[in-house]
Parts: C-alpha cells; sequence; structure tokens
C-alpha cells in the first residue's frame, strides 16, 4: 500500500473501553473508524460529513495499550483507503468514498 503512515494515539484510559467489555475491554470499532476519519480530514481538508463509508473489515481486537499504526491511501476513484494495523497483526481496514455534493 503506497500509503500516509502515522502512530495512532488511543490513551490505554479511552472512556470507550469502559464496559466494552466488562473483564475483557476491547476498542469499538467506531472509534477506530472516527480515528481514520480525523485523519483523512486532516490531509484532505474535508471533514466528516464529506465521506460515506463504502467498506470496511474489523479483523482483530484491540485491547488496552495496544500500539496501533494508520495507513491513509488516496485512490484515483477520489476516495481513502485506511488500514490500522497492531505490532502483530492487520487490525481493520477499509474504504471512505467522497459524497456526492
Amino acid at each position: 500500500m503506497g500509503a500516509t503512515v502515522t502512530p495512532l494515539a488511543i490513551a490505554r484510559e479511552h472512556p470507550s473501553y469502559e464496559g466494552h467489555f466488562p473483564d475483557h475491554p476491547i476498542l469499538p470499532a467506531v472509534v477506530l473508524l472516527g480515528e481514520a476519519l480525523a485523519a483523512i480530514e486532516a490531509a484532505t481538508g474535508r471533514g466528516p460529513e464529506a465521506w460515506m463509508l463504502a467498506s470496511a473489515k474489523f479483523l482483530q481486537p484491540v485491547t488496552p495499550g495496544t500500539a496501533l499504526t494508520l495507513a491513509l491511501e488516496s485512490l484515483a476513484s477520489g476516495g481513502m483507503r485506511f488500514e490500522i494495523r497492531s505490532a502483530a497483526a492487520l487490525v481493520a481496514h477499509g474504504v471512505f468514498a467522497p459524497r456526492d455534493p
């Protein structure tokens, strides 16, 4: 993937871990999508309302303290592909497509 790769810093104490799930906390997928959208906004200047989720797969759970990286790649279609990885595996990937104006 010819992409821009940046570290993703999600605090071990992130409030979404609380209650998701008791005794075995994992990061909800919506938090990963939010991080991807924030990075896309930083890269393109287009806010979250300008994008729709075209596809996404969540392959591995993210537990508190897991170090992550986010890779973004611009597509010829105008969309943005993302990959989120831990040191051990691909955690999630997908594509955000631009909304029609």
